[in-house]
């Protein structure tokens, strides 16, 4: 399957914008990228510092026509009483974190906030976007949500449907917590060898030696008599037809980049089982609970303690292919979901490197938060954090003389 070949719902004709296919029609106003922040990876993110109880529910959605599968994954909801359903569709379980405890001001944002947890792929393209708006939203509180994110989220909640169904599944630990995550990345990957395709599939690993966790949209595989290719894949929905900006797709590329990153060191090299037990404080012998032990037992896997989800979770992991260089981004437009246009990209690991190390001097307190570029100041039209933002303070000086 090529990178170029998702299916597009629109048929306006389009022409090429520096690699972006988008409609003749779409005008070149600018607009805020609007899943700067994934609920999904947030999620993820704030559910591993608390011990939690969660739940997964979902309707069923007819996509594949294939022989349904004995797999099933989970994703990331809000607790509910426990109730476990089966079907012969994937399926998906989800954590929710209870509220965070408080934690004593430390020498770096990665210390305060991450210590923990490590960063999510959400937070790096947070950063890279606007490190001063990242510190306020660290230090303040995230802003709420607009309607256009929320939009966002409800269109990536549809695509996994498409090939997920959600089970009910109770928790209670860290350690379980992360179970699901694994297991979420066993039958996500298991689902991508015999059906082509998974969405939403949760990965973590190390990135220049920090901690790093994500939830890649979706993977593609293809196959012909010699290869086999894997293909990250991202889609972003605007409320607008127009072409992305020049700091929109930068943006969003590095978030792609990051996903290949952790995707490749994952299947690739030994997982560093010893660390992660440390970073993340984890008893690797822990008991799992018997909600969970026997849903996993439902799937097919004899588990008993955290340690032997690591076991199958390496085995899955070396059945796995690099991802291809090649990238795609499809942009869709909100109203209708229809396809504005693909930036099809490859991996350049200096440039990404570059990106990386810039964003973890930021977050190890090498240095104070940068503001944006004076090119790029149009995003404080869109910030939250305007009020008491010191450039915002100044450009109004300057205005008013």
């Amino acid at each position: 399957m090529s990178t170029s070949a998702a299916p597009s719902s629109s048929s306006s004709p389009s022409l090429n914008v520096t690699g972006i296919a988008v409609p003749a029609t779409a005008k070149d106003d600018v607009y805020v990228p609007v899943e700067i922040v994934s609920e999904e990876e947030m999620a993820f993110l704030e559910a591993a510092l608390a011990s939690t109880r969660s739940v997964l529910s979902s309707s069923p959605s007819p996509f594949f026509s294939s022989a349904c599968s004995s797999a099933s994954r989970f994703a990331l909801l809000s607790p509910l009483p426990s109730g476990l359903s089966h079907s012969c569709r994937p399926q998906s379980l989800a954590t929710t974190p209870n509220i965070e405890d408080f934690v004593p001001p430390r020498s770096s944002l990665l210390r305060r906030f991450r210590s923990r947890r490590g960063l999510s792929v959400t937070d790096i393209i947070g950063t890279e976007w606007c490190e001063k708006q990242m510190e306020f939203a660290l230090t303040h509180g995230k802003p709420k949500r607009t309607v256009a994110m929320k939009a966002g989220s409800d269109r990536h909640s549809q695509l996994e449907k498409e090939v997920v169904e959600k089970v009910e599944i109770r928790t209670e630990s860290v350690e379980e917590y992360w179970v699901i995550q694994l297991m979420n990345f066993i039958v996500g990957a298991h689902q991508l060898l015999f059906e082509g395709l998974t969405r939403e599939l949760p990965v973590v690993g190390i990135i220049e030696d920090t901690w790093m966790v994500g939830v890649i949209d979706e993977i593609r595989l293809s196959r012909d008599e010699d290869t086999v290719c894997t293909f990250l894949v991202d889609t972003k929905t605007r409320y607008k037809a127009t072409v992305p900006s020049e700091a929109q797709r930068r943006n969003a590329r590095l978030q792609l980049m990051c996903y290949k990153y952790l995707w490749d060191n994952l299947v690739t090299t030994n997982f560093p089982m010893e660390e992660f037990f440390d970073h993340f404080k984890l008893n690797r012998l822990y008991i799992l609970s018997g909600d969970v032990k026997e849903h996993i037992a439902s799937l097919g896997f004899d588990v008993k303690m955290l340690e032997d989800v690591f076991t199958y979770f390496q085995d899955t992991s070396c059945m796995l292919s690099l991802s291809h260089e090649q990238l795609l981004l499809r942009y869709e437009l909100q109203s209708d979901h229809s396809l504005l246009g693909e930036d099809s990209f490859l991996y350049d690991a200096g440039w990404f490197q570059k990106q990386i190390h810039k964003c973890l001097e930021f977050w190890m307190g090498d240095r104070e938060a940068s503001f944006v570029s004076d090119d790029e100041k149009w995003k404080c039209n869109f910030c939250k954090f305007t009020s008491i933002c010191p450039l915002s303070a100044t450009t109004s000086r300057k205005s008013a003389k």
